[in-house]
């Protein structure tokens, strides 16, 4: 079987399944690629079991077939070759043969009937929305997401569905993300689910800014996006959520407005002498004036003084410097809104701009 692909449009398809490619697998197989032929198109198809993704190659083929290739070789070949070259594919037996001008490369294959797909789903609910409005919704709350944690409910992202619309949280027990969107119809449905972490950063890179509606199908165990050119299925976590509006404060009657870029750019400065392990920083906040500070084991210092928007009684209070700059580095507004209660109560801290996103970091004692 010969297959003749120009280089440009084998090479992006499989950049986007790469994701699903594991360095260190249990299955040899799951370090091959699954390309296919049927109804005279090509797909290419990578997973290590917990995530799936397709991509749709416009290329015709006269006739089916199916064969799997090493992932990885197949990409940095491609990758290697010169722009705008043709690439003639000759599958054999156990085998694939590679040319292009007058570069040769063979490879082993695997079964294609070896190579593990994920079942169909039924779906349970099933919704579009712009694909530039779920990348968004992403990359607002991803951060958060804890790594590694033994709660393992928290390494990865709630997805909940209600007749409002969509909202996405994250939290590592330490910050908290929410965002929302309400420009969606989904009728009568209330739904929690969790994607994992690599579900999430997968869907963070392979979605663009693009206005193309997708389609989000959710069944029990999974959730499948598909664009135009692209199908991604990711296993949900199977656990529950805590209730994350309990840790979101809603008594908080000190609001301090800041212009976000210069409060970010005195956090990195101030962020240099702070205690490397713990990243502790201390906020006193008085009449239009915040003063950041750090110091170190090493009997180190750093102050520097804001000018903001504040009115209320003067309070004190630490926290975690990475935290807040992941924060600022996310919220894209002129100007920011910090809400606190007292030195032991978390903060809410909101663009001016729009309150669909939502951040809450809690305080620590220096």
């Amino acid at each position: 079987m010969n297959i003749i692909i120009n280089r440009e449009k084998i090479l992006v398809p499989l950049q986007q399944v790469i994701g699903a490619v594991e360095r260190k697998h249990t299955l040899a197989i799951l370090g091959n690629v699954l390309i296919q032929s049927e109804n005279k198109q090509l797909t290419l198809t990578a997973t290590d079991q917990e995530i799936e993704l397709i991509t749709r190659l416009d290329v015709s083929v006269e006739e089916d077939f199916s064969a799997t290739i090493p992932a990885r070789k197949l990409l940095d070949i491609c990758k290697a070759l010169p722009e705008a070259s043709d690439i003639k594919f000759n599958f054999e037996e156990h085998k694939v043969t590679l040319h292009s001008a007058r570069s040769r490369f063979m490879l082993s294959t695997l079964p294609a009937r070896d190579f593990p797909r994920v079942d169909e789903i039924k779906s349970q609910t099933k919704f579009n929305i712009p694909q530039k409005d779920l990348k968004l919704l992403i990359d607002k709350t991803a951060f958060a997401m804890a790594q590694q944690d033994v709660r393992y409910y928290l390494n990865g992202m709630l997805f909940e569905l209600n007749k409002e619309g969509i909202r996405l949280v994250a939290t590592d027990g330490h910050r908290l993300a929410l965002s929302e969107y309400n420009e969606i119809n989904i009728i009568n449905i209330d739904k929690q689910f969790i994607v994992p972490r690599k579900g999430v950063l997968e869907l963070a890179r392979l979605l663009n800014v693009s206005e193309e509606n997708i389609s989000v199908t959710i069944s029990q165990n999974h959730i499948r996006i598909e664009t135009s050119d692209l199908t991604f299925t990711s296993k949900l976590i199977d656990g529950k959520y805590p209730d994350y509006n309990r840790v979101i404060p809603i008594d908080g009657n000190k609001i301090m407005t800041v212009n976000r870029e210069l409060l970010k750019q005195s956090l990195q400065r101030i962020s240099i002498l702070s205690n490397e392990k713990y990243r502790g920083i201390r906020m006193t906040f008085s009449e239009n004036n915040l003063s950041i500070q750090a110091n170190n084991p090493d009997q180190e210092e750093a102050e520097e003084e804001l000018t903001v928007k504040y009115n209320e009684t003067p309070i004190e209070i630490g926290f975690n410097v990475t935290y807040l700059l992941d924060v600022f580095s996310v919220i894209d507004s002129e100007e920011v809104e910090i809400n606190l209660k007292d030195a032991n109560s978390s903060c809410i801290i909101t663009s001016t701009n729009t309150k669909n996103f939502r951040y809450v970091v809690m305080p620590m004692r220096l």
